[in-house]
């Protein structure tokens, strides 16, 4: 008679105990300049970033560049050659950050990857569980950070009504976002509807921490 072998299997849709997330909530339109700020300050030597676009990834990687961080693109318009070619950089460390859009992203398998930055939160809350999964594999650890704007919070409760878990949140000190005085619209046939009462806890939120501190966690 054969020794039955126990398998364990996570359940769909669930993340891996070994990756630790994080979400920073900051203005779009400094999103970038936090991006350089943490591979610098926290000297990550290879994180992969994802982008909604192939133009977003592409922009991206060249703006990294002009802050003095090798990265490279992987999107829809790149020819096979030029995907290896950038695979092979990410992979030998001469790039530090690889940029790239969920499609692109398909069949990548980085060994000992630790650091996935969610650029733009997905509008898929699967595809979350997806990008983060390629981190924290094999028994390593893994670190997932998202950056996640004012319109972007819809995004983050789809995730968290997903995973059956809140997300914890940080702010950074001289990055933290701007109150929200406008009304925020959302896609698929939503537009024009207020958000008052999220506009009114972000609002407690942004109080509550306005005193600034290195990093101060929800």
């Amino acid at each position: 008679m054969n020794t039955p072998i126990e398998v364990e299997v996570s359940p769909a849709n669930s993340t891996a105990d070994s990756v630790e997330q994080i979400v920073y909530p900051v203005d779009k339109k400094r999103k970038r300049e936090l991006l350089s700020y943490l591979i610098g300050s926290k000297n990550w030597q290879q994180v992969l970033v994802f982008c909604r676009t192939k133009e977003g990834a592409e922009a991206l990687s060249k703006e990294l560049k002009l802050d003095g961080i090798q990265a490279v693109s992987m999107h829809g318009d790149k020819s096979q050659g030029a995907r290896t070619r950038a695979l092979e950089e990410f992979k030998s460390g001469k790039a530090r950050a690889m940029i790239a859009t969920d499609v692109a992203a398909r069949g990548i398998d980085i060994k000992e990857l630790e650091h996935v930055v969610n650029f733009d939160m997905p509008f898929k809350a699967e595809d979350y569980v997806h990008r983060i999964g390629r981190s924290g594999r094999a028994g390593h650890k893994g670190h997932a950070v998202s950056l996640m704007s004012h319109d972007e919070e819809y995004l983050l409760n789809a995730i968290e009504r997903l995973l059956d878990k809140k997300l914890p949140q940080e702010w950074l000190e001289g990055y933290e976002p701007s109150p929200i005085e406008n009304v925020i619209e959302e896609p698929s046939g939503r537009r024009g509807r207020s958000r008052a009462s999220e506009k009114r806890k972000m609002k407690a939120k942004l109080g509550i921490h306005k005193n600034r501190g290195k990093a101060k966690r929800r």
